[in-house]
């Protein structure tokens, strides 16, 4: 089976402009997500899709793959199945949709999500975690799954009320990270939003309400993601101690 890595990354962000082009160590954020993404020995390439010509300058001037897609892609799963569009002639079966803003992604989390499509029964596979505080299982930006005992999600939700709480075995933070069956990816994206992703602004409810299986696969590594300046201040110390 054949998996491809795309990672989506805009310049416009409403909170931290031009992300994907801050310095983190001598190189920009973008190119760290991509020589992580490499690593995995699941993915036979790697791509960055761009709507912006500064982005796709740097990802070519570093060796990268870069992909030029619109700016009226609402998020980064549409921006994926544009690049796919691009790539008709590169054959697949599986895409990730790699967070560009994550700099320390683990190749190993990459590699867990292309395994789980082993199983013809799924659609889509994606990370979560173990919460590990009560403070992020009461805050609502903490998304919650809660799974059945294989591991497929049940639902998504901002808040969760008794009986569940953080001990509960089948609940979990989503952290996001996501995989396709590329023949389905092509199909999200021509659904039209559904009132419970409306209500929650969660897109992955979409797809649960049209029925198509999303697989979970625990992780253990913290999801270090950058949104903010601030957030890019704790990387840069991290990687220090690193």
């Amino acid at each position: 089976m054949e998996a491809i890595g795309i990672i989506p990354a805009r310049f416009a962000s409403t909170r931290f402009p031009g992300k994907p082009l801050v310095d983190i160590g001598g190189k920009p954020m973008v190119q760290r997500v991509y020589e992580q993404s490499m690593k995995a020995r699941s993915l036979s390439g790697v791509f960055i899709a761009t709507d912006d010509k500064r982005i796709y300058d740097a990802v070519v001037g570093f060796g990268g793959q870069a992909i030029m897609t619109s700016e009226n892609c609402v998020n980064g799963t549409e921006r994926c199945a544009e690049a796919l569009e691009h790539l008709n002639g590169h054959f697949a079966e599986v895409v990730v949709n790699i967070q560009g803003d994550e700099p320390f992604i683990q190749p190993e989390d990459i590699d867990n999500l292309v395994s789980c499509f082993a199983d013809k029964d799924v659609h889509i596979s994606t990370l979560v975690k173990r919460f590990v505080n009560q403070a992020d299982f009461e805050n609502p930006s903490r998304v919650k799954a809660v799974v059945d005992d294989f591991m497929v999600a049940l639902r998504f939700k901002r808040n969760l009320q008794s009986p569940f709480s953080i001990d509960h075995p089948q609940v979990f933070h989503h952290v996001g990270l996501y995989a396709f069956r590329v023949s389905v990816l092509a199909e999200l994206v021509k659904i039209k939003p559904t009132a419970n992703e409306l209500n929650e602004n969660l897109e992955q409810l979409r797809w649960l309400d049209n029925a198509y299986r999303i697989k979970c696969v625990e992780t253990n590594h913290e999801a270090w993601s950058v949104d903010t300046p601030e957030d890019l201040e704790r990387i840069q110390l991290l990687l220090k101690k690193s």
